[in-house]
């Protein structure tokens, strides 16, 4: 599957191509800006942002599963109690 970068990247170049020696190159800028803003507004995040997301996901999940051994450990090292009503 191609990335939206990839898609829009190729979508650029033929455009280019097609305006290339053409008077619609105004035309060509316009389309751009107009993509520009639209994809301004979306909730978009940079591939940046994301690695940095899954690094900080990464690393949550470890402290996570340490956690939960050590929880475990403790509630092992508990006595038993039995509770009557």
């Amino acid at each position: 599957m191609k990335q939206p970068n990839d898609v829009f990247n190729d979508l650029q170049a033929r455009m280019s191509e097609l305006f290339k020696n053409s008077p619609a190159k105004d035309v060509e800028r316009n389309v751009k800006a107009m993509l520009s803003q639209g994809f301004s507004k979306l909730d978009l995040v940079t591939r940046e942002e994301f690695d940095t997301q899954t690094q900080v996901l990464v690393r949550t999940r470890a402290r996570l599963e340490e956690l939960e051994r050590r929880v475990a450990e403790l509630e092992q090292k508990l006595p038993v109690t039995t509770q009557t009503s």
